[in-house]
C-alpha cells in the first residue's frame, strides 16, 4: 500500500452504529471476527445504543432512537444510513466509495443500521448518504454481520489483499 493511502486510512475512523444488543451468538462472533480483520487497515468501532423500552408505536420508537443518535453525531461526521432506499454498489464500487471518502478528508464515517422500524425522518434529513446492501429485507441483527463482511472485503480490495475474487 502506498504511503499516500496509509496516511488517509490512518486518519479516517469508521464507526458502525445500531440500536439494541446483538442476541444471536453466531452474528456477534462473525462481526467480531471481521472487526479484528478490519482493524489491520483502519480504526473501527461499534456504537450500540440501548433499546428504548415501553414504546409501542413505531413512529415514537423511531423518534426516540433518532434523539439518541442525533445527540451523539458531530457536525463533521459523515453519516451513511444502511437503508433499502439507498444506493446499491457491487463490492468494488463500495471499496471505491470508501477510498474516495478517506482521500477527501473525511475524519469519521458513521454507518447506521436502523432498528426494526427503520429511520425517523430527521435521520434521513441529516444523512450524507444512503446505502442499500440488497433489495431484500434482512433482520437488523443479521445485517450487522453482512455489512462487516462487506466492509472487510472493501478494505481488502483497496489494499490489494487476496480475499476478493473477480
Amino acid at each position: 500500500m502506498s504511503s499516500y493511502l496509509t496516511y488517509y486510512f490512518q486518519h479516517m475512523k469508521i464507526e458502525i452504529w445500531w440500536t439494541g444488543k446483538t442476541f444471536q451468538d453466531f452474528t456477534q462472533k462473525g462481526y467480531t471476527e471481521f472487526m479484528g480483520r478490519i482493524r489491520k487497515f483502519t480504526a473501527i468501532d461499534i456504537v450500540e445504543f440501548p433499546e428504548t423500552k415501553g414504546i409501542s408505536q413505531p413512529a415514537q420508537q423511531k423518534s426516540a432512537e433518532a434523539d439518541k443518535i442525533l445527540a451523539k453525531l458531530k457536525n463533521d461526521d459523515f453519516l451513511v444510513l444502511l437503508d433499502e432506499k439507498g444506493k446499491t454498489f457491487n463490492s468494488v464500487e463500495f471499496a471505491d466509495f470508501i477510498e474516495k471518502k478517506a482521500t477527501h478528508s473525511t475524519k469519521k464515517m458513521v454507518f447506521l443500521i436502523g432498528g426494526a422500524y427503520g429511520f425517523d425522518e430527521r435521520l434521513y434529513e441529516r444523512a450524507n448518504d444512503k446505502l442499500s446492501l440488497s433489495r431484500m429485507t434482512f433482520s437488523h441483527q443479521l445485517i450487522r454481520l453482512i455489512f462487516m463482511e462487506q466492509l472487510y472485503r472493501a478494505y481488502t480490495i483497496i489494499h490489494h489483499f487476496p480475499y476478493h475474487n473477480e
